[in-house]
C-alpha cells in the first residue's frame, strides 16, 4: 500500500518524465457563480489541482470531472462537487516548465471537512495514471511546496493515516 500524499505534497509520474501534480490551497471558499440549490446547508470549500511539465517535452493532459473523488469526514463520505463552477483541464498542452490547474467546488456538513481527501486520476497523452490520493482538511496546516517526500517523517500526516489504515486491516482489529 502507498502512503497517501499531504494536501501541498508534489506526486511525480515514473512514466512521464518531469511531469507532476499537486493538490493544494484546501480552503473554505464560495463559488463565483453562486450556491447551487442543492448545496442548501453545506459548507463550501474549493481545492487547486496544478499540474506542472518540468521535463524536456509537451505533454497533452486532460483532468476532468469524473477523473477527481472528493471524500469528506472520518467515514469517506462524498462530498457535493459543484461541477458548474469548477474548472477543469481538457486537453491541455503542458509545455516545459510550465503549469495548468484546475480549480474545484464542493460543499460538505462543516464538521466534516477537518477530513477530506481528494483522489486524482490524470490522463496524459490519452494513457491513465494510477490514482493517487491527497489527504488534508480545512484548518489543517498545508505543507510547503518545498517539502521531503510525505513518508520521509514519522510524525507527518500521511504516515499517521497510513498507520491508521493499517492498524484498521490488521486481524483482531475493532
Amino acid at each position: 500500500m502507498y502512503e497517501p500524499n499531504v494536501v501541498g505534497d508534489w506526486h511525480e509520474y515514473d512514466e512521464h518524465a518531469g511531469l507532476r501534480v499537486r493538490v493544494h490551497r484546501l480552503e473554505a471558499a464560495e463559488p463565483p457563480r453562486g450556491r447551487d440549490d442543492a448545496a442548501v446547508g453545506l459548507t463550501y470549500f474549493s481545492v487547486r489541482v496544478t499540474v506542472e511539465n518540468r521535463g524536456a517535452r509537451h505533454y497533452g493532459i486532460h483532468l476532468e470531472d469524473g477523473q477527481i473523488d472528493v471524500r469528506v469526514g472520518q467515514d469517506g463520505e462524498a462530498a457535493f462537487m459543484d461541477w458548474r463552477n469548477s474548472q477543469f483541464i481538457e486537453g491541455f498542452d503542458v509545455y516545459p516548465l510550465r503549469r495548468a490547474t484546475a480549480v474545484l467546488y464542493a460543499a460538505a456538513p462543516e464538521a466534516a471537512l477537518t477530513h477530506v481527501d481528494v483522489q486524482v486520476q490524470l490522463r496524459v497523452e490519452e494513457e491513465w495514471t494510477e490514482r493517487r490520493l491527497w489527504a488534508g482538511g480545512i484548518g489543517v496546516q498545508e505543507a510547503p511546496a518545498a517539502a521531503a517526500p510525505a513518508g520521509s517523517h514519522q510524525g507527518g500526516l500521511a504516515h499517521q493515516v497510513s498507520a491508521f489504515l493499517r492498524d484498521q486491516t490488521e486481524p483482531g482489529s475493532a
